[in-house]
């Protein structure tokens, strides 16, 4: 039981921080400056729905994707895995968060997009909720405890932004900065593991291929 419960923590926080949450905070105040304080929470829920729809869907299909594109996990590992990587190097290098539009020039819900996809849910959380989902799935508990988890995460993204401004009076713009830079050294960190663990699979394969042909 102790595992379990010490599992899932571990798993929502690489996934609250896999959802660069200073980052989309710093962009949410930033873009929502124009509404009042009762419309920028009303903006932060329908971001919190949106992200954690976007995830679990997201998850629970990857392994519909990799049947009908014909990709090995291990080769979408690698992928994923350098896409990721180059969002935390962006993360790392970046001051300032890049200049968002005005929220009235969005004719549609801008809570969905460009808040939740691609700011939030971006190429790089997608491709690493894809080689979740399809390896959770050989375990049902695993795949119950990582939903309950996106779940978790996800919510707690909503949380920050509803009270984004009182966060950002408390740790300013410079604070914002640093935890973003401190969440991409941990995406690259991570993104490096799913490579070396992709490639490290794709080799192993290759060699016993070969001892087998050789036989």
């Amino acid at each position: 039981m102790g595992t379990s419960i010490t599992s899932a923590i571990a798993i929502i926080i690489k996934l609250f921080l896999l959802l660069t949450p200073f980052f989309i905070l710093s962009v949410f105040v930033t873009t929502c400056s124009s509404l009042d304080a009762k419309a920028q929470k009303k903006l932060a829920i329908r971001v919190g729905i949106a992200v954690t729809a976007a995830t679990v869907i997201i998850y629970l299909f990857g392994a519909v994707i990799f049947q009908y594109l014909g990709i090995s996990l291990d080769a979408f590992r690698i992928g994923a895995g350098l896409v990721l990587m180059l969002s935390g190097i962006d993360m790392v290098r970046g001051g300032e968060p890049p200049k968002a539009r005005d929220i009235g020039e969005y004719t549609s819900d801008p809570a969905v997009v460009p808040l939740a996809i691609p700011t939030t849910v971006g190429p790089g959380t997608i491709g690493t909720l894809l080689v979740m989902g399809q390896g959770a799935f050989r375990t049902p508990i695993n795949c119950i405890l990582e939903v309950a988890a996106i779940i978790i995460a996800s919510t707690l993204v909503g949380i920050m932004l509803y009270f984004g401004r009182h966060l950002e009076k408390i740790l300013k713009q410079k604070g914002l900065n640093i935890l973003s830079k401190l969440t991409g050294m941990y995406i690259v960190a991570l993104a490096a593991q799913i490579i070396f663990t992709g490639a490290g699979n794709m080799i192993a394969t290759a060699i016993a291929a070969l001892s087998n042909g050789g036989n």
